[in-house]
């Protein structure tokens, strides 16, 4: 595909500074792109890399005083590179539309137009697909799972019984949805398996990253709501509910019953305990341990989770331990010294 960088510069409604004829082939990064291709400027810790990058074009915020190559002048250079990179993409489904001859579809099972149903999938009977899905070899849909439409769901996914999946959900390989969470009671020194009766729900628009587990509820449900991402290998166990548009990172775990705002961030290997509430826009850094609720527009990291700008002092102070230890020993023996003396 080929575009006039002038073609482009309409679509994100930027201002071209340069050869508006310049022909756009691909897009790359910074450090990676070639002649031919668009990229972008982001953040100040990349603008190093400005002058020494090979693109033919770039998108610089506005003002910006760079005058290499030509350039499109945005106000939020991350979203128009991210619109551009649309323009460019290709559907490069490893499978046509149809039901592959292996896959195992339920006799009451409902297939949407235009999906594509992959080698070695399962759908168990009463599961519908919205129109337009495509399931990747190797995935297990169990009794009346209902998926949206335009979703896509890589290979080894299982989404398990009673499960609700919205559309244009994201759903990578590996992942588990509907599993039995994590429930036992404690008798005579054994372990006794509660039964496992509730439900996922995942709203529109939601991705989840490759071998993350959602527990369903173990009565009730398990909600994510919409346009919240998941990262890889995330735990979230039965009847959690976490809010819109939340970023949930790498290895983050949350106990059960614990419900997470709108617009909270949880940074990479959080851990949240269990029956606690996370309010909206709340941000917990990465290996923050939260034990209570935490109120909304919060800032919060460590463990125990504490204030963001507390934390900060806290952990200077750290650095700083084994001097003060010392320091308190030669002090202790020097006031030993004193006293002896007097005595």
């Amino acid at each position: 595909m080929e575009y006039r960088l002038s073609e482009l510069a309409d679509r994100i409604a930027g201002k071209i500074d340069g050869d508006g004829d310049l022909i756009i082939r691909g897009v790359a990064g910074i450090r990676e792109a070639q002649e031919g291709e668009i990229t972008f400027l982001g953040n100040a810790r990349y603008e190093e890399w400005l002058p020494k990058t090979n693109a033919s074009a770039v998108i610089l915020p506005l003002d910006h005083p760079f005058h290499g190559c030509s350039r499109i002048h945005v106000k939020d250079p991350y979203a128009a590179f991210h619109e551009v990179a649309k323009i460019f993409h290709v559907d490069r489904s490893p499978i046509e539309v149809g039901i592959h001859p292996s896959a195992l579809v339920g006799d009451t099972a409902e297939i949407g137009a235009d999906c594509r149903i992959g080698p070695n999938v399962v759908i168990g009977n009463g599961s519908s697909i919205g129109a337009n899905t495509t399931i990747l070899p190797g995935t297990v849909i169990g009794l009346d799972v209902k998926i949206g439409s335009d979703c896509l769901i890589y290979p080894n996914v299982m989404i398990w019984t009673d499960t609700s999946i919205g559309s244009r959900v994201i759903i990578h390989a590996g992942a588990v949805i509907g599993d039995d969470g994590f429930g036992f009671v404690t008798r005579e020194d054994k372990h006794e398996k509660v039964s496992q009766l509730g439900r996922v729900i995942i709203e529109d628009d939601v991705e989840i990253g490759s071998s993350s587990c959602i527990d369903r509820a173990t009565a009730g449900t398990t909600i994510i709501r919409q346009g919240t991402r998941i990262d890889n290998l995330v735990q979230i166990a039965h009847n959690v509910t976490i809010g819109e548009n939340s970023i949930v990172c790498a290895q983050v775990g949350i106990a059960g019953s614990t419900k997470v705002g709108s617009n909270v961030t949880l940074a990479g290997q959080v851990g949240i305990v269990g029956h606690i509430e996370i309010g909206d826009r709340v941000l917990v850094g990465a290996q923050g341990g939260v034990t209570k609720s935490i109120p909304s527009e919060s800032r919060v990291s460590g463990y125990p989770a504490t204030p963001h700008h507390l934390a900060k002092r806290m952990y200077a102070a750290f650095r700083h331990l084994p001097d003060l230890l010392r320091e308190v020993k030669r002090l202790s023996k020097r006031v030993a010294e004193l006293e002896n003396k007097e005595d």
